[in-house]
């Protein structure tokens, strides 16, 4: 292995509508620099391997592992993290359905979930269950047995469509 490919790079990224730098080691994943480098800790690493969802970000639009992309790769591309989901002090109403839904417990699948399902609701306003269901089954929680998260998404796609309490 040369040695060269073990110096750090100096890479540009679009985080939350800000550009960011960060001096990162190309072996280094998006996730690892989001949360030791650039201080934004909602995205969490539960199993490493790209099967929980607990690292969702949303990269050029789209939810993907952060733990399983190298930052290197993700240079240029515009990502959003759950930080940068609320408008100023003004939550998303899939944030409000989330919190006023008791679909939160041990919160530590709750960044990826709503941000998975704010993707989802964007392309899908009128959900069914079932939809609702397969667009964040790639997101687990070991905590709500995944009803009341079903609940608050159905919930935010009313509210988002003007139907109800939550709508802006």
């Amino acid at each position: 292995m040369e040695w060269r490919a073990l110096e750090k790079r100096l890479i540009r990224l679009h985080v939350n509508g800000r550009e960011r730098e960060a001096a990162v080691f190309p072996n280094r994943t998006l996730l690892e620099v989001l949360r030791d480098d650039l201080g934004l800790t909602g995205a969490k690493e539960g199993c490493g391997l790209g099967e929980c969802g607990s690292c969702t970000v949303l990269v050029d639009g789209k939810p993907q592992n952060a733990c399983l992309i190298l930052a290197v790769q993700a240079a240029g591309s515009e990502i959003e993290t759950i930080e940068g989901v609320a408008e100023g002090n003004r939550l998303h109403p899939v944030q409000e359905a989330f919190i006023e839904g008791g679909a939160i417990q041990c919160g530590f699948c709750t960044p990826g979930m709503i941000l998975t399902a704010k993707h989802f609701l964007a392309d899908h306003p009128d959900p069914t269950e079932e939809e609702v269901r397969r667009a964040i089954s790639g997101n687990l929680c070991r905590c709500t047995g995944y009803q009341k998260i079903v609940e608050a998404v159905l919930a935010a796609a009313k509210a988002m469509r003007g139907g109800g309490p939550l709508s802006r």
